[in-house]
């Protein structure tokens, strides 16, 4: 089996216009798989360099292979089963900030520079007072970061053409908001110039972005199939589903210099994110989170038997469509189309994706995802969502511990399981749902104030546990 180099390969050679801060599974399976399919359509002209911002030692693999790697598609894609891979060769290079720290810092050299792209977890946009100077090794990100700007504001003696656009994916809110204020906070705390500072703010461009796809990584099971299928020895392959979508809210010179949508992409770019975020967090979070419990008090064990379940589909259907989508302030025709894609996302065969794995710390995830729909249901319509109902009762149970005999996996903050299993030993049904629903540090408010809802809470939860 051929060696996955470039000798092998044929690829073009393109300017390193994007700075890449991560190299796991998913910027690798998303964001360089995109850059690969726009260079391909020729709508974009641009190669990718890699920062490894975490790892001490460098990524052998990745350099072994010349940054090349396969993106492997498989799931479901509008009714059809879809199995394709795409080499990406749109990685030009790669970069250990520990090992190379002075050859890190040239980077912002690159007068073609002009998109800085990451994604180091949920907890990697961050300000951390024990980085102190600009001269050495920031623990954080955005301190390294910083310490690379600077050095180009240097470079180019803070020359305006020479800012960049920023494009975040980590998964926190106003991502690129945070990411500038970070940088300004080590500004400051740097007593880096204001000249600097001015630079920027006026020369750069923080886009707030919205990413979506499941990435399961390094297709181990079935890694000898698919190097047959690609004809190369890949130790680097991801797989990925079908589904992408990139939402990027940021001025008109972001979409003409970042024309993903151009390539036939799921990529929009957009005045305010805070519609499709609230889509995904009720129609996609909120349909897993809805669902988990009840199908596995029901027996079933992953998401794709849940859904394929007749009474959990229809369950899940029945939730998204007549009880989620009605409280949203979107086009009916692109949550429908949402919903659609989630379901089809959900049945996927080549992923398994247990229940149990869902269910962790649920009560957060409940109040975030799906409690907000229910009670603006109940707003809007003057009653309780029966689906929505059943599904906050199948929690309630699912938290007790055990369910006919069998032990439901409960996995949260101790004091939470402690005080659930207080309340179910309580003398009856309401007030163990009385008990839960008053608590504010679970939901944010008492929701006994709610006329109606602990009485359809508990109506749901002895159904259950007579079922």
């Amino acid at each position: 089996m051929k060696l996955l180099s470039r000798p092998n390969i044929t690829s073009s050679n393109r300017p390193v216009k994007i700075l890449q801060f991560g190299n796991g599974n998913f910027l690798r399976g998303f964001t360089d798989w995109m850059i690969e399919k726009a260079n391909q359509a020729n709508v974009f002209d641009g190669d990718i360099h890699i920062v490894q911002v975490h790892s001490k030692s460098g990524n052998n693999p990745m350099k072994d292979q010349d940054c090349l790697f396969h993106v492997i598609e498989q799931g479901l894609k509008k009714g059809e089963l879809v199995q394709e891979s795409t080499l990406v060769t749109s990685v030009s290079g790669i970069t250990n900030v520990f090992e190379e720290y002075e050859d890190y810092l040239k980077l912002g050299e690159n007068p073609d520079l002009r998109f800085v792209i990451s994604n180091t977890t949920e907890a990697g946009i961050t300000f951390d007072p024990k980085d102190s100077s600009s001269d050495s090794i920031s623990n954080t990100f955005p301190g390294k970061l910083t310490a690379l700007l600077y050095h180009r504001y240097k470079t180019f003696q803070g020359d305006p053409s020479k800012g960049l656009i920023f494009l975040p994916c980590e998964l926190i809110e106003a991502n690129g908001a945070v990411l500038k204020d970070c940088i300004q906070k080590y500004i400051s705390y740097w007593k880096l110039p204001a000249g600097f500072s001015e630079w920027i703010d006026w020369n750069n461009t923080f886009c707030n972005t919205l990413v979506d796809r499941i990435v399961p990584g390094f297709p181990k099971e079935s890694i000898e199939e698919v190097q047959e299928k690609i004809g190369y020895k890949d130790d680097m392959a991801v797989m990925v589903e079908p589904y992408h979508f990139w939402a990027i809210e940021g001025a008109d010179v972001v979409k003409q210099e970042f024309p993903l949508d151009q390539a036939g992409l799921n990529v929009k770019f957009v005045d305010n994110l805070s519609p499709f975020r609230t889509q995904k967090v009720r129609i996609l979070n909120g349909g897993h989170t809805a669902m988990v419990p009840y199908a596995y008090l029901k027996g079933l064990r992953t998401v794709r038997e849940a859904v394929e379940n007749p009474e959990i589909g229809t369950f899940l259907k029945d939730a998204i469509y007549g009880e989620i989508i009605p409280t949203l302030d979107m086009p009916q025709e692109e949550l429908e189309q949402f919903a659609k894609d989630v379901l089809e996302r959900f049945a996927n065969p080549f992923i398994v994706h247990e229940l149990k794995s869902i269910a962790l710390n649920s009560i957060s995830k409940f109040k975030v995802r799906v409690l907000p729909s229910l009670l603006a249901y109940n707003e809007l319509k003057n009653e309780w969502p029966e689906k929505l109902i059943l599904s906050f009762a199948a929690l309630l149970v699912f938290y007790k511990g055990d369910y006919k005999g069998v032990e439901t996996p409960v996995n949260d903050n101790t004091d939470i399981m402690d005080e659930f299993k207080a309340a179910w030993a309580l003398g009856s049904t309401n007030e163990t749902v009385a008990k839960l629903l008053s608590e504010r540090s679970y939901w944010g408010e008492d929701l006994r104030s709610y006329q109606g809802l602990t009485e359809a809470v508990s109506e749901a939860v002895d159904q259950l546990l007579q079922a």
